[in-house]
């Protein structure tokens, strides 16, 4: 029995002190050896401190940068990444900083973006982290290798321009039904101010739900509401230190989040098997976002003759998670900043509204119409330019890879800070903070010079998959808002661009709404 006891002691003493010397490696150890082997590269950045690394320097100048708006006119970086703006002022362009024990390396130099862009094999999503971040969403936007070819392939379909064509009037009816309740609240020949941040967040969940599920704003409510109460959560999350295990913990965080997860997956499920019902009776599949991605996966694990090769019911759940936060973020962020700048810069909300009227006049937008508004695409891209809905993207080195003049190590994350590239003077000329759409008359590539400076929907092979889905979107609201509204910011506009995920007015957007008669806008675009 004492020989049992002891071997136990000495097997408990030296699993300690392997847990010990990985602490140790965990905290201390890999980073340093990370630090010297970046700073062998030629890349500078701040010291390594213990465990927290950055953090606790990050959380404070994000609360601070918060605390108070600023003036439209003002450099946004500052408020908005300020720990990366200050970063680049004590570093230069390529620098590394510290989440936790592992550093960032943020790339700034379009060739080496276009590299790893490219080469998305080698750089991908990162990994580890929170899990609890997962919660959010995971679905094709996370997907390596074959798997993300396995989905990609999959959902597809369901983005072909035909059948976005075919969801048309889906966004016809969410983009009327906020507009007429705009008009109801704005009297005519009279300027009234509306916060219109909300009413675009329900214009966009609202299309979703009927593009996605083919249900009403009404039905999917719920999942939008807990969709963003689980953003904010997921954000408090990213911005602490993750100690491994951690979300086991019963927090009132972590039970929040899980509460979450679950209720967001029963909703989906039942509307998911609602709908195999509908197609194991022989009804066929819906013409929307899921019918389509379920036909598709039945037909692909119809051809490959075995279940494997199409998506299990969790992969189906996960993939509407995404297509509902990623399809209402995305647009309601580009809207309500066109709305904004708009307001702040009349000439443009003219020139738009005098190309919708010449278009459209007081009709319905169609498709073809829609494709052919090239004053509105260009302001939309300016907007994404200068306002991204992700502010920044993150790949993970997972063994030594060379990259341009520098070879990174195993462990790095890079980020691709788009918001700060999208910005720089030294690839856009001095007018890079500047709202001028004028710089994409003749094209992204033009605008560019052909660089990899440009990407707020992506890159590269992983290029969104949602984006013309958005752009169709966005425009068929633009085109409805500009042929019954003009509009300015109200005096008690507050410029408060910040991230929950994707870059919004911290303090909505109240505008000065001012109700157009049928005839005023077409009237003055053919005046003269």
């Amino acid at each position: 029995m004492e020989l049992v006891f002891k071997s136990v002691a000495v097997a408990c003493a030296v699993g300690l002190v392997i847990l010990a010397c990985r602490l140790l490696n965990w905290a201390w150890l890999r980073p340093r050896r990370l630090e010297k082997f970046l700073r062998k590269q030629g890349l500078k950045g701040s010291s390594y401190r213990l465990v927290f690394g950055d953090i606790k320097e990050m959380v404070k100048t994000i609360k601070e940068a918060k605390s108070k708006p600023i003036s439209l006119s003002d450099d946004n970086l500052p408020r908005v990444v300020p720990f990366v703006h200050q970063s680049i002022k004590n570093y230069g362009k390529n620098f590394f900083i510290w989440t936790g024990p592992r550093p960032v390396v943020h790339i700034m130099d379009p060739d080496i973006i276009r590299e790893i862009m490219t080469k998305y094999l080698h750089f991908q999503k990162p990994r580890g982290g929170n899990p609890l971040t997962k919660l959010l969403a995971t679905g094709l936007v996370d997907y390596e290798g074959d798997k993300w070819t396995k989905h990609r392939k999959i959902i597809n379909p369901a983005f072909h321009l035909e059948k976005l064509k075919g969801m048309l009037p889906a966004f016809d009816l969410s983009c009327s039904e906020m507009v007429e309740k705009w008009e109801g609240l704005v009297f005519e020949k009279e300027s009234s101010e509306l916060d219109v941040w909300p009413y675009l967040q329900t214009l966009s969940s609202d299309a979703i739900s009927r593009t996605a599920f083919g249900s009403s704003y009404e039905e999917g409510r719920r999942i939008f509401e807990l969709q963003t109460e689980q953003a904010e959560l997921v954000i408090q999350a990213a911005q602490s230190l993750y100690i491994p295990g951690s979300r086991f913990l019963p927090t009132k965080r972590n039970k929040r989040m899980k509460e979450i997860s679950k209720e967001v997956q029963a909703s989906i499920r039942s509307i998911i098997s609602k709908r195999l019902k509908s197609i194991e009776a022989g009804e066929g599949s819906s013409d929307d976002l899921l019918g389509i991605l379920m036909e598709s996966n039945l037909e692909e694990i119809r051809e490959q003759g075995n279940n494997s090769s199409g998506m299990n019911i969790m992969e189906v759940i996960e993939e509407c998670k995404l297509f509902y936060f990623a399809g209402q973020e995305t647009t309601s962020s580009l809207l309500v900043w066109t709305m904004v700048l708009l307001s702040k810069y009349p000439n443009w909300q003219v020139r738009a509204r005098e190309e919708v009227c010449h278009v459209f006049g007081n009709s319905k937008p169609d498709f073809d119409g829609l494709n052919h508004l090239k004053i509105v695409n260009m302001i939309f891209c300016e907007v994404l330019r200068l306002y991204p809905p992700a502010v920044a993207l993150g790949r993970t080195v997972y063994e030594e890879t060379k990259v341009g003049e520098m070879c990174l190590p195993a462990g790095v994350l890079l980020s691709l800070p788009i918001m700060v590239l999208q910005r720089d003077t030294e690839l856009w000329g001095d007018d890079a903070k500047e709202f001028k759409p004028e710089r994409f008359s003749e094209g992204i590539s033009k605008a560019t010079k052909g660089q990899v400076s440009y990407f707020p929907f992506g890159w590269g092979p992983r290029i969104c998959i949602g984006q013309n889905f958005a752009m169709l979107e966005a425009k068929m609201a633009l085109a409805l808002i500009l042929q019954r509204f003009s509009f300015t910011l109200s005096p008690s506009y507050a410029h408060a661009p910040h991230t929950v995920i994707t870059l919004q007015p911290q303090y909505g957007a109240h505008l000065m709404l001012q109700k157009l008669s049928e005839s005023s806008a077409i009237t003055k675009t053919y005046r003269g």
